[in-house]
């Protein structure tokens, strides 16, 4: 189930909207309204913005991101299609519904922070709260934990102007996570920023992603920003999405020229991470012989093969020469032959950071999520072919299959 769903959006500005909906249906060109005096800034948009995905709407200054983003939480009405937030449509909403339903279900983070100079921190962070009816008690502890999040504790009683930007963004952050609502929407959130304070927030929504699994809309021009923090990514030009998949999608296959003139500076070792860009890991269990381990290696023609636990948790790995020699000693499970120093990454890993850690080693680098789970594995071939344009198979989607065990896609 979507959180948040938007199907066949259309918003447009001017008199007689209704009216210029039918007529872009029907053909209309964008220019032709314009004359008419027409404005139309979102045209046909849908999309599924899964639980615990981050999202990211990307395009440039009149793609029409920031108007889509506010037809989302009900501060702009859609002319025409529905939104909805946990399957309730939002375009039928009453002005109360809407009001519960951000106070309750979504909060959004801007660009300019909105803090309140004459408040300090904390209060700050708990307005959202003391809005609601939270007891004092409780606000005051939330809004607390909450700057402990991103980093500001110790800072709770001071002044918005006694802050660095990228603190204040952080606070505005904070304020979102305080209410605990399923949905954060984030427009800009990070655009005004310095290149280094902004690298570093983007790294702390990472992590914090990890740890609370939100659905976020991201909004941004930035498609480094947008490659870097997306599961999923749409591009939005004149009104429209041209493309919407995943950064290795749309880095390897291109919709169309805009996407690709995009696309042809970016760093790929920089943007895509080892999720993305991981194959299937074959496994054995550490309660399993030896022998299954030289069988696995020898199918598949591998030098080692990686064990698991009975939770497809990462115990280590079990070389081709230490598996033939527990075999010749009969001994009973290859977890006594485990090397627990086999190197590893998380999903959520710049490839960039990949390629010392597998030159040093010569292994494939185990992929983890944050439960030590073994999603995949990057051979130095698979880093290679992800620096390409070639296609990689991606199966770290999902935990490891053990192999003989069908694979999802």
């Amino acid at each position: 189930m979507a959180t948040v769903r938007a199907q066949n959006v259309y918003k447009l500005f001017g008199r007689n909207t209704k009216n210029a909906v039918r007529d872009l249906q029907n053909g209309t060109a964008r220019d032709e309204l314009r004359d008419r005096g027409i404005t139309p800034a979102v045209i046909d948009v849908s999309f599924e913005a899964r639980p615990g995905e981050t999202f990211v709407v990307m395009g440039l200054s009149g793609s029409g991101k920031s108007t889509l983003i506010r037809t989302l939480n009900g501060l702009l009405t859609p002319t025409s299609g529905s939104v909805f937030v946990n399957d309730e449509d939002i375009t039928r909403m009453s002005a109360k519904q809407i009001r519960h339903m951000r106070q309750n279900t979504m909060s959004m983070v801007f660009q300019h922070f909105a803090l309140f100079p004459h408040r300090t921190i904390r209060q700050n962070v708990a307005y959202g709260l003391r809005i609601r009816g939270v007891p004092e008690d409780t606000l005051l502890d939330r809004a607390n934990e909450s700057l402990a999040l991103v980093g500001l504790a110790g800072w709770e009683n001071h002044y918005p102007r006694q802050l660095s930007g990228g603190m204040q963004q952080r606070v505005g952050l904070a304020r979102a996570l305080a209410t605990e609502t399923d949905v954060l929407l984030m427009d800009e959130a990070f655009s005004a920023l310095d290149p280094l304070i902004r690298r570093d927030m983007q790294d702390q929504l990472i992590s914090l992603q990890r740890e609370l699994a939100k659905t976020i809309v991201f909004i941004t021009h930035d498609l480094n920003e947008a490659m870097r923090l997306g599961d999923r990514i749409a591009i939005m030009r004149a009104g429209e999405i041209v493309q919407l998949g995943t950064t290795k999608e749309i880095l390897d296959a291109p919709a169309d020229s805009y996407v690709a003139e995009f696309v042809q500076d970016v760093d790929r070792s920089r943007v895509l991470t080892a999720g993305a860009v991981a194959e299937q890991a074959h496994t054995v269990r550490l309660d399993e012989p030896p022998q299954q381990a030289l069988k696995v290696m020898r199918g598949n023609e591998l030098t080692e093969v990686f064990v698991v636990d009975f939770d497809d948790r990462l115990v280590g790995s079990v070389a081709y020469a230490e598996a033939t020699l527990a075999a010749e000693r009969d001994q009973g499970q290859v977890g006594a032959s485990v090397n627990r120093g086999a190197p590893t990454a998380q999903r959520s890993t710049p490839i960039v950071e990949l390629f010392e850690v597998a030159a040093d080693s010569g292994a494939p680098v185990a992929v983890l999520d944050a439960d030590h789970r073994l999603l995949g594995a990057i051979s130095r071939a698979a880093l290679l072919r992800a620096l390409g344009k070639a296609h990689v198979d991606a199966t770290a989607g999902g935990a490891a299959k053990r192999t003989g065990e069908a694979t999802d896609a």
